[in-house]
C-alpha cells in the first residue's frame, strides 16, 4: 500500500475566520496539524515609512488605522513618545480623559474580540450582543471627535477638545419610528459624562449575559479548554504581553507595573489565568471588561468634580483657540504654520509603551531635530502572538486553528503596519 503523505492546505485569506488577510499554510496529517506557517504582509501599508515623511502631528491619524479596533490606544502610545521627548507636561484633566477613553477602547476591543471569537467557534448570538454595546461606545467616540472610529482625538499636549455637554440625538426616519427614537434618546438627554455613567451602570449586566451564554456552555468549553496551551515560561520566551501573558499566569500589566497618566491613582485588579489555554484567556478578558468599567466610573467621578483645560498652554505644540484663529491675524498664521510645518523635537531617541487591549503597544522614535521623525518603529503586540501560531496549533485539529486565531485577538493593521 502506498504511504499516506501529508498534504498542504491554504487557510485564508478568503476564509471568514482568517479575520481579513491572514494566510495560514497548514501542513496536515489527516485532520491533525503538523505545521502552521502564517504568511503576513497582505495589509502592509508602510505606516512607519509614511510617518517619516510627515510632520509629527500629521501622523496621529495613521496610528488610528494600525489596530483599527483599538483606535485611541494606538494614538496614546505615539503621542506619549512625542511628549516624552519634548518633556511636555499635560493638564490633569486631559490625563483623566485619556485614561477614560483608553478603557472605553479596551471594552470596544474586547467586545469585538468576544463577538468574532464566539462567532468563529459557532456561537452566533454573541456577535449580535457585543455589537449592540459597541454602538453606544462608538457614539462616545463620535461625540468627542466627530468620527465613529478614526478619532485623532489625542494630541501632543492633551486632547483635541473637552468633553461635550450634549449627546447626539436619534431622529425619526423611515427606519425609526418616533417612539423608537424617543426610547433611544432617553439616556442621551444629559452630557457625555451622564451618558457614559448610564452605560457603566448597564454594562456589568451585559457582561453577565455573555457569561451566561458562554462560561459554562459545554460546547464552548469543549472548543476552548486545553486548546492552545502556553506555559508561563514559554509565554515569557515568546514575547507575549497583555491577556495572552496573563492567561498563562503572569501578573504583568503596564498600568500597574509602570503606571502612566493617572493609572497609579486608579483602583483596579489584574485578572490572571492558571492553565494558559483559550478558556483561561477568555476568562481574563471578560474580567478585564469589568475592571475597565470600574476605572471609567472613577474617571467620571473625578472629571465631574474638576473642570479645567484639556490642552497644554505651550503654544509651540498647542494650536490657538478657534476664536483667536478666526479673529486675529497672528492666530491664523500660528494655526497655519502649526498644521502645515508642525514643530521640531530635540535630537534624541525615545520609547513609550502603553497597556493596549492586546498587550504592550510601544512606539520607538528617533528625532534628528527636524519637524518629522528620522525613524519610527511600532511594537505591535499581535506580531509576537501570531509568531507563536505554529507552536500553539501543532498537534491540534483543523477546527482548533479557528479557536487559536480567535484567542490571539489578531488584527492585521498592526501586524502588517
Amino acid at each position: 500500500m502506498p504511504e499516506i503523505k501529508n498534504y498542504t492546505l491554504n487557510f485564508g485569506p478568503q476564509h471568514p475566520a482568517a479575520h481579513g488577510v491572514l494566510r495560514l499554510v497548514l501542513e496536515m496529517d489527516g485532520e491533525v496539524i503538523e505545521r502552521a506557517d502564517p504568511h503576513i504582509g497582505l495589509l502592509h501599508r508602510g505606516t512607519e515609512k509614511l510617518a517619516e515623511t510627515k510632520p509629527y502631528n500629521q501622523t496621529i491619524g495613521y496610528m488610528d488605522r494600525l489596530d483599527y479596533v483599538s483606535m485611541m490606544c494606538n494614538e496614546h502610545g505615539y503621542v506619549m513618545a512625542i511628549e516624552k521627548l519634548l518633556e511636555l507636561d499635560i493638564p490633569e484633566r486631559a490625563k483623566y480623559i485619556r485614561v477614560m477613553f483608553d478603557e472605553i477602547t479596551r471594552i470596544l476591543n474586547h467586545l469585538m474580540w468576544i463577538g468574532t471569537h464566539a462567532l468563529d467557534v459557532g456561537a452566533m448570538t454573541m456577535f449580535l450582543y457585543a455589537f449592540r454595546e459597541r454602538e453606544d461606545l462608538m457614539d462616545l467616540y463620535e461625540a468627542v471627535s466627530g468620527a465613529r472610529m478614526h478619532a485623532t482625538y489625542y494630541r501632543p499636549g492633551g486632547v483635541a477638545r473637552d468633553l461635550p455637554d450634549a449627546m447626539p440625538q436619534y431622529l425619526e426616519s423611515r427606519w425609526r419610528s418616533k417612539k423608537e427614537a424617543a426610547r433611544l434618546n432617553e439616556n442621551r438627554q444629559g452630557s457625555l459624562l451622564d451618558f457614559t455613567e448610564d452605560f457603566t451602570r448597564r454594562f456589568p449586566g451585559y457582561v453577565d449575559e455573555y457569561e451566561t451564554l458562554l462560561t459554562d456552555n459545554r460546547i464552548w468549553k469543549q472548543r476552548t479548554v486545553g486548546i492552545g496551551v502556553v506555559s508561563e515560561d514559554r509565554a515569557y520566551q515568546l514575547g507575549f504581553t497583555g491577556p495572552m501573558l496573563r492567561g498563562s499566569g503572569v501578573e504583568w500589566d503596564l498600568r500597574k507595573k509602570r503606571p502612566y497618566e493617572v493609572y497609579d491613582r486608579m483602583d483596579f485588579d489584574i485578572p490572571v489565568g492558571t492553565n494558559g489555554d483559550c478558556y483561561d484567556r477568555y476568562l481574563v478578558r471578560m474580567e478585564e471588561m469589568r475592571q475597565s468599567n470600574n476605572i471609567i466610573k472613577q474617571c467620571i467621578a473625578w472629571l465631574r468634580a474638576n473642570p479645567g483645560i484639556v490642552m497644554t498652554e505651550n503654544h509651540k505644540v498647542a494650536p490657538p483657540r478657534r476664536e483667536e484663529a478666526k479673529a486675529d491675524m497672528e492666530g491664523l498664521i500660528h494655526h497655519f504654520k502649526l498644521f502645515t510645518e508642525g514643530y521640531t523635537l530635540p535630537v534624541g531617541e525615545v520609547y513609550a509603551s502603553i497597556e493596549h487591549p492586546k498587550g504592550e503597544f510601544g512606539v520607538y522614535l528617533i528625532s534628528d531635530g527636524a519637524n518629522k521623525p528620522y525613524r519610527v518603529k511600532v511594537r505591535a503586540p499581535g506580531f509576537a502572538h501570531l509568531s507563536a501560531m505554529n507552536e500553539m496549533a501543532t498537534g491540534h485539529m483543523l477546527a482548533d486553528v479557528v479557536a487559536i486565531i480567535g484567542t490571539q485577538d489578531i488584527v492585521f493593521g498592526e501586524i502588517d503596519r
